[in-house]
């Protein structure tokens, strides 16, 4: 983060309390990796791959025989009563898959794996992306409380001099009223950023069941120019996936247009005569009117629509990436002008106003204008910096900066 001016004025007001007891730092990396390390999201994508896996195991096996019992010519009439003249046979079948079914099987089952383990690593930048923001939030947080003490610190010195100038009959006494609603105005405003940095702490803690009370974070707002690196990989890997999975989806329904025979054999026993013979056959479907013409070119379809998505995608992701790469350089920008130039000016003009006040040389509305001032560049820059940190927690996900995050010990 800039060392700046603003920061100075803000640390050199008055102290700060003291952190929690215990408090629990973490640092941008350890949250992603904590996170990522309780998610249920990613568990689930952990079943999913074992779910995927156990399908490849499904299709690799060969369709299963049987055994058929047939009794024949048993309780007619005249000779056939009961089971004089009865057949009964015994057969087993055994289907023969042919046209590759099989291993197209085989193949589109190992496709399930790597679409389920891509689709693993974008899940795991989205949920980077959701707490790298969150941690941004909890340091926005922690400035605009430093903020909301250093407007109250203001304000506490402009009531003091108000107060001086009214005791002394230099200003009506709604100059004094003026000045301690400006101090409750204060006091409200730093009980809210007081409130929200300990929910935006509450929040970055959720994502692994940790407590919000106790958690300080350590890191930098913005960091030194916006770098723009290649587009993740991941987000290219899953969209590959997806078009590998398509062909093989082709290949899988092209092997079906090929009919699978079905073969027998057994032994039919004739009571009539007590002799047993063998039985022998073949089931050849004629596969005249369905060939599977349909769902071959529905499959087909739908890979030359996953292909043209991949590559449409793929040309967002990089437009998309080039504009928010000069939006954030500029955010940056504004940020650093008003934190070393604005407020800076901002700041001395207050002291020559207080100063002149004092002698009697500006009003009390003056006094009130520059601290305004001050005011207003402060949230300026609030809403530069969260302009930026959007926009850059959008480029870290684009780029997949913690793609291969790990669990990290955190210190406390």
């Amino acid at each position: 983060m800039l060392k700046s001016t603003r920061a100075a004025w803000l640390a050199g007001a008055f102290l700060v309390a003291g952190q929690p007891a215990r408090a629990e730092t973490v640092t941008l990396e350890q949250a992603v990796a904590r996170a990522s390390e309780a998610a249920p999201l990613l568990k689930a994508d952990d079943a999913g791959i074992a779910a995927a896996r156990a399908g490849r195991i499904q299709a690799n096996v060969r369709p299963n025989p049987s055994v058929t019992l047939e009794a024949e010519n048993f309780v007619g009439s005249g000779s056939y009563d009961v089971f004089r003249q009865a057949e009964i046979t015994a057969t087993y079948s055994q289907p023969i898959e042919r046209g590759g079914k099989r291993d197209a099987r085989i193949a589109l089952a190992e496709r399930d794996v790597g679409v389920a383990q891509a689709s693993a690593k974008v899940n795991r930048l989205e949920l980077a992306a959701m707490v790298e923001r969150a941690f941004l939030d909890v340091l926005i947080a922690d400035e605009m409380v430093k903020i909301a003490e250093y407007r109250l610190f203001v304000e506490h010195s402009m009531e003091r001099e108000a107060l001086r100038r009214v005791r002394g009959y230099k200003d009506p006494l709604f100059v004094e009223t003026r000045a301690s609603a400006r101090v409750a105005q204060a006091r409200i405003g730093l009980d809210h950023a007081n409130a929200r940095r300990q929910a935006a702490r509450e929040a970055l803690a959720g994502f692994w069941g940790g407590e919000g009370e106790t958690l300080e974070v350590k890191g930098e707002l913005m960091r030194g120019g916006v770098v723009l690196p290649p587009l993740a990989a991941a987000d290219q890997e899953l969209a590959d996936a997806r078009v590998a999975r398509a062909s093989a989806a082709v290949t899988v329904e092209q092997s079906r247009k090929v009919q699978d025979y079905t073969v027998s054999g057994g032994t039919r026993f004739l009571r009539g005569t007590n002799d047993v013979a063998l039985v022998a056959g073949v089931t050849i479907p004629l596969g005249r009117f369905d060939r599977n013409q349909g769902n071959i070119e529905r499959a087909q379809a739908e890979r030359l629509r996953l292909e043209l998505t991949a590559e449409a995608h793929r040309l967002e992701r990089l437009r998309r990436l080039a504009s928010l790469r000069a939006d954030a350089e500029a955010a940056r920008n504004r940020a650093q002008a008003i934190d070393t130039e604005v407020y800076p000016r901002a700041a001395k003009a207050l002291a020559q106003v207080r100063e002149g006040y004092a002698r009697g040389g500006f009003t009390f509305r003056d006094m009130q204008d520059a601290a305004d001032a001050i005011l207003t560049a402060q949230d300026r820059w609030l809403d530069a910096i969260t302009q930026y940190r959007d926009l850059q927690t959008e480029i870290d996900r684009l780029t997949g900066r913690f793609g291969d995050a790990q669990p990290v010990e955190i210190k406390q």
